[in-house]
Parts: C-alpha cells; structure tokens; sequence
C-alpha cells in the first residue's frame, strides 16, 4: 500500500483533542475506593487504554570491527508507540540507528518488517512503518500542561515482554539532556518512573491514558533519574520526518531553558508570555555569537512571534530561516530589553 505525506496521515499529530485520537473515557475510579485503591485502578485503566499500541521494537545492526571475530552482527531490543491506524510508530532514534533490519512484534502476537521512515538524532526520535491496517493506537496529550508532581506511567514492552509498566512523578521540566550524537536535547521531562534500556521508545502516559513524552534515556550511576521527550516536541518532529524523511534545521549556536518571568517584568514590557528562553550557552563562533547573545539573556521574540518556550525557538528554525537575517528580542539582567539580526545557518555536522 502506497504511503504519502497527506493531511489524513498527519491528522493523529495536529492536535491532543481531534476526534480521531481521541480514546475511550477511562472508568472512573469507584467512590468510597480508598487512596491505594484509587492508585491502582487509575495505572489499570490507563495500561488497559494504552497498552495495546505500545509495540517491541527488535533491531540487527552490523557488529564493531572489534566484534566481528564472534559475529557479524548484533541485536537489540526496545519500545514503540503506535500512532497510527495504518502503521506509523514512534521510538527513539538510537534504537535504529545502524539497523539493518527492523522488526516490530504488537501486543497481539503478530510481527511485522518495519521501515525506516526517517529519523532525528537532534530530538532522539525515529518513525517506522509497519504495513498493517486497523491497528490501535495511543492518544497524544500536551506536555505544556504538565506540571511537576504530576502522576505519569511509563509502558515498555521490551524484549518481548508485553506491557511492562512503572509509575512515578515528573521530577523537573525544562531539562537538558545530552544525546548519542553529543547535541543538547532541549526542554526534556524528567521522572522517576524507573526504566531500563528495553524501554526506550516507550510511552509516557498521564493519568488519563494521553502519551505526554517518548522515554529515552536513564541515568546509570543514580536512581529514580529517567528522561522522556515531550509529546509536543514529538508532534513537530513526526510530522516532518514523515513528509520529509529528516528534520533541516536553522542553526543558532546556544542552548536554552523555559524559565518563568517574573510578573513586574511581564508588565513592565508588556510580554505576551509569562515564560521565555534562559540562554544556558552560546556556542563560540556561532550566530548568536557574532550577533551578541550572551549567556543569561532571556529569549521573548524571535522573528515575529513571541517566545514562550524552547519548542517555539525550534518551530521557527526551519530550514526557510537559514541565511535570513531576523530579529531576536531579549532582556538582559531583567532591566534591559534589546534587539539583535542573526542570521541562522544550517546545523553543522
């Protein structure tokens, strides 16, 4: 069956509340439960609404020269999500990356030859495709809503194992976290819903049963240290691995953070947003270098839209943007606004 770029195929990702992802009400929690009760009725009823689209991801990739005496090639295992009535699945990029075969087996049974529709080691997020129909699905929610404390469920159905599930809280927004290429992934979740490596690629699920973040990575050497990308991330980064194959991205040369603004400052210049991006680094020689970002401004407009996160520094490095001068707004030292031309330039290898 042929695949295109087409709306019908991206629909699932424009929006947390369209009609066609919408899943089933969860039971309600019976009155009088008491509090345990409550808990666990509420992990039940979401890995009941989820589970059956979270999939086992096997992997075979050529072996390291250095293994090659013993054999040629090496398998892995991890976790995916279906998003897609027609087969499209979300993981990590660095399940996949170097695979030569993939093969993805449902929670049904059934086992199935994946393609690689493209990946993004930016964000650590690949998309498959699978050639099946009428497969469930899981909803996608909105991680600008989450909030510290908050209950999430991690699900993983790693190494055939179906449905392996862990609670925790989101511990801390905002993170950074650096990948397997050695880029900062920005504004990553995280949470103390202990995974292991066969969970990677797995749902973050809330309380009502929405995915929240894709998990990605653990801290090793510490407990209850676990990461997960946000699902709104996720959505842009889909969609145009799926029209496009890859994400082309205007380059600026700093890492940053949402960070709340104080309100007399939201007043004083009338921002559009109560957040804005924390400069945590500017790398040297980089366009927000030679243009005179520092470390510690604090991003509110870039180009003509305000700024109230690091997802909407990302949305507006697209490729259209590089070679293009625009207008960067900034406050430095909370009392002093300035504007800045940078011109992005294309992510360097």
């Amino acid at each position: 069956m042929p695949r295109d770029s087409s709306d019908f195929l991206l629909k699932f990702l424009d929006s947390a509340t369209s009609a066609e992802t919408e899943a089933k009400p969860l039971p309600e929690v019976e009155a009088g439960a008491d509090l345990l009760d409550a808990y666990s009725q509420a992990v039940t009823n979401v890995v009941s609404a989820v589970g059956s689209a979270v999939v086992n991801i096997r992997v075979k990739r050529k072996a390291p020269a250095r293994h090659r005496a013993a054999t040629h090639e090496m398998e892995g295992g991890a976790s995916g999500v279906i998003i897609t009535p027609d087969g499209y699945i979300i993981t990590n990029s660095h399940v996949v990356e170097g695979a030569r075969t993939i093969e993805v087996g449902l929670a049904d049974g059934t086992s199935y030859t994946a393609k690689l529709v493209g990946q993004d080691s930016a964000t650590d997020l690949a998309t498959l495709v699978v050639p099946a129909s009428g497969l469930p699905i899981a909803r996608l929610g909105d991680s600008d809503k989450l909030r510290v404390g908050q209950l999430v469920i991690a699900i993983g159905n790693p190494l055939g194992f179906q449905s392996t599930v862990t609670t925790g809280v989101i511990s801390a927004l905002g993170r950074s976290l650096r990948s397997q290429s050695g880029r900062l992934i920005e504004n990553v979740i995280q949470t103390d819903a202990a995974l292991n490596p066969g969970n990677s690629g797995g749902p973050l699920v809330d309380s009502r049963g929405a995915v929240v973040g894709i998990n990605t990575a653990i801290i090793h050497f510490a407990q209850g240290i676990c990461f997960a990308i946000p699902v709104n991330t996720v959505r842009w980064v889909v969609s145009l691995l799926i029209r496009e194959g890859k994400v082309t991205r205007g380059y600026l040369g700093i890492s940053g953070q949402t960070v709340p603004l104080p309100v007399q400052v939201v007043r004083y210049f009338s921002l559009e947003h109560n957040t804005g991006v924390h400069v945590m680094g500017v790398a040297s020689g980089s366009p927000a270098d030679i243009s005179g970002l520092k470390e510690g401004d604090i991003i509110v407009s870039i180009g003509q839209d305000a700024v109230s996160g690091v997802d909407d520094i990302h949305r507006v490095l697209t490729r259209d943007v590089i070679g293009k001068s625009m207008n960067i707004v900034l406050l430095r030292g909370w009392t002093t606004r300035l504007e800045k031309s940078v011109m992005p330039v294309e992510v360097p290898e």
